[in-house]
């Protein structure tokens, strides 16, 4: 058989990419799976993240900033550790980006306080001078869609197996429950913002969509990992 596939080069061509696609396949596979794991102790998103991270995308911060640190010593200097693929797991859509208008977010939320995320999406220019981002103002006015944000963590647990409800996870509950928890959250997060406006909202059950966006960006990095 070997002195035929000698013979005709074509053959000898085909045999030996079906075998090298096979050893291949057989090496990468599981270490792709392996890798592509949840890292350990990695939190799924609270209520009130999801909510945070539908308002992140509607807005298309990913446009302009990317998630996704590579790992070279000049990106690692400026944003900090390299992603791991890991992170993303509970992640759909993946927001990793292909441009960087502004800096790489993937760990803001441990260089970044709650205050300055308010003070830098209301007037950009006032915390970043020279900024080209624009401001969100309106963020400030619009209430969070709770529905929405319950029925997509509702769907992550369900179809994709993400676990909530379990040790050291956030919990869902029922939806009436889960307004509850995430207006708990909130006005959590909102002890660390000056607008009273934002405060005055949650005493009467509205949470804005800034709130939900900063626990969003508060939750990208390190955090993200149960103590």
């Amino acid at each position: 058989m070997f002195h035929w596939l000698e013979k005709n080069p074509f053959f000898f061509t085909v045999v030996f990419l079906v075998v090298f696609s096979i050893a291949g396949l057989v090496e990468i596979l599981p270490d792709f799976a392996k890798a592509s794991r949840p890292t350990e102790n990695l939190k799924p998103y609270t209520l009130l993240e999801v909510a945070g991270r539908q308002v992140y995308i509607s807005e298309s911060c990913n446009a302009c900033h990317s998630q996704l640190i590579r790992p070279f010593k000049a990106e690692t200097d400026r944003y900090g550790a390299y992603s791991l693929s890991g992170e993303y797991a509970y992640d759909r859509p993946f927001l990793w980006g292909s441009k960087r208008t502004g800096p790489d977010l993937h760990r803001v939320g441990d260089v970044r306080t709650t205050d300055w995320h308010e003070e830098h999406m209301l007037d950009p220019t006032a915390v970043v001078p020279g900024s080209i981002m624009p401001a969100y103002k309106h963020l400030y006015n619009k209430n969070v869609d709770m529905e929405t944000a319950y029925a997509e963590a509702y769907t992550q647990k369900v179809v994709f197996s993400v676990p909530y409800d379990t040790a050291n996870n956030p919990k869902l509950g029922d939806l009436k429950a889960a307004k509850a928890e995430i207006l708990a959250e909130a006005k959590l997060l909102a002890e660390d913002m000056k607008d009273p406006a934002i405060k005055a909202a949650l005493e009467r059950g509205e949470i804005k969509q800034i709130v939900a966006l900063i626990a969003y960006l508060n939750s990208l990095g390190q955090k993200r990992r149960a103590n």
